[in-house]
């Protein structure tokens, strides 16, 4: 089974119930194709010489795809504007910025290739079975783009005030999302690190080298120079960290809950267990779909006291305890709080066989549902797949 053979295989629309109505926000729809929602941002900021502050969006969309989401521009220009792999479509003014709150949902359409004529049957019954029951909700790889090749979350030494750790795995660790010049800029940090002015020198102007600037002045100010990244990079960090944490505790719930109804698949973060809907009861089934987890933070304080105890075998690993899941700096950056529902049904969900015209004498197969904010179409995949 293969995915996202073309940016057109995999078409994901954000919905949302905001309105131009009037105010100080201009209201523009995203469009774009094979480029993550970040580089767009960046390219639209660069293109009408906008400061960071004045933008505003909900959430990140797939880079290898073809999206559509909503942001605001605090005083932004009323004009569209292209660019050669996205155009911003101004809708109009609303009195506030937009925020991921209100996303409403997205709406999937996803091609999937390459599917022999023998496990047709096998994926048929599987989707059956997701109309039926639903599939667990866990955060999928993209939100771990961050992590780079030692693994490590840079949220982890951050917690512990390890700051000068945190920044190297910001700006100089390898990651396999690295291309070209990236590659190179980050080598020159590894090389020279300690060594500023050499690095500020090699460096190419970007966010990046203004943080070495900085450094040639405060060689050893780690704690101030973290402080320096983007804030949008920051939020991505620590929500990457406590995600993992979050998915980590759900898998090993199924574990004790569910097994021997359980497989597992391969995750950024390690195996995650897999319940196996079609084995389990009606009373594991209810567990199940009555599940939620509050996210992991030092500002949550009505913790499930028959579930916490697993978050904290989770934890003692990393040598942390919940109460040091916190930023002590800056204090603009923190966890988010709330709680996410382990479990979900995707609503309008329909799915049609065809003939695959780029792999001979084999299917595809189009599926098209809806899912709440902040859970992933990359699940579904990977629950019928298995």
């Amino acid at each position: 089974m293969k995915l996202k053979s073309l940016p057109t295989d995999f078409q994901v629309r954000e919905l949302t119930s905001v309105q131009a109505q009037g105010g100080p926000f201009a209201l523009y729809r995203l469009r774009k194709t094979s480029l993550g929602t970040p580089e767009a941002i960046q390219a639209i900021l660069r293109g009408w010489n906008l400061p960071r502050q004045q933008i505003s969006y909900g959430g990140l969309k797939d880079r290898h795809a073809q999206t559509e989401q909503y942001l605001t521009i605090h005083r932004g220009p009323k004009q569209d504007f292209e660019d050669r792999s996205f155009i911003l479509e101004y809708l109009g003014q609303t009195s506030r910025q937009f925020v991921a709150q209100d996303i409403a949902g997205n709406q999937f359409e996803i091609l999937l290739r390459g599917i022999e004529n023998d496990d047709r049957q096998k994926i048929a019954d599987r989707l059956q079975l997701v109309q039926q029951v639903g599939i667990v909700n866990y955060f999928d790889d993209q939100r771990f783009g961050s992590i780079g090749e030692s693994g490590q979350f840079i949220a982890e030494p951050w917690c512990k005030g390890d700051y000068e750790r945190a920044l190297f795995l910001a700006m100089a660790e390898p990651n396999s999302h690295d291309r070209g010049r990236e590659t190179e800029q980050k080598q020159i940090l590894r090389d020279y690190w300690g060594q500023w002015l050499e690095c500020k020198d090699r460096l190419d102007r970007s966010h990046r080298r203004s943080i070495v600037t900085f450094l040639c002045d405060h060689p050893t100010n780690f704690k101030r120079a973290i402080a320096l990244i983007r804030t949008d990079l920051r939020s991505i960090y620590l929500a990457a960290f406590q995600s993992g944490l979050w998915n980590r505790w759900l898998s090993r719930l199924i574990e004790s809950r569910l097994s021997p109804h359980v497989t597992y698949f391969e995750s950024v973060i390690g195996n995650l267990a897999l319940p196996q809907a079609s084995t389990c009861d009606a009373e594991q089934l209810n567990w199940l779909g009555s599940l939620a987890l509050p996210l992991p933070t030092a500002r949550q304080h009505d913790w499930p006291e028959d579930l916490v105890g697993t978050l904290d075998e989770v934890l003692q690993p990393l040598g942390m305890e919940r109460r040091e899941i916190r930023l002590k700096f800056p204090r603009d950056t923190f966890f988010s709080k709330g709680v996410r529902p382990c479990w979900l049904r995707p609503a309008d969900f329909q799915f049609e066989w065809m003939s695959d015209d780029l792999h001979e004498d084999q299917n595809a197969l189009r599926l098209s549902f809806t899912l709440p904010r902040g859970a992933y179409a990359t699940m579904l995949v990977k629950v019928i797949s298995q």
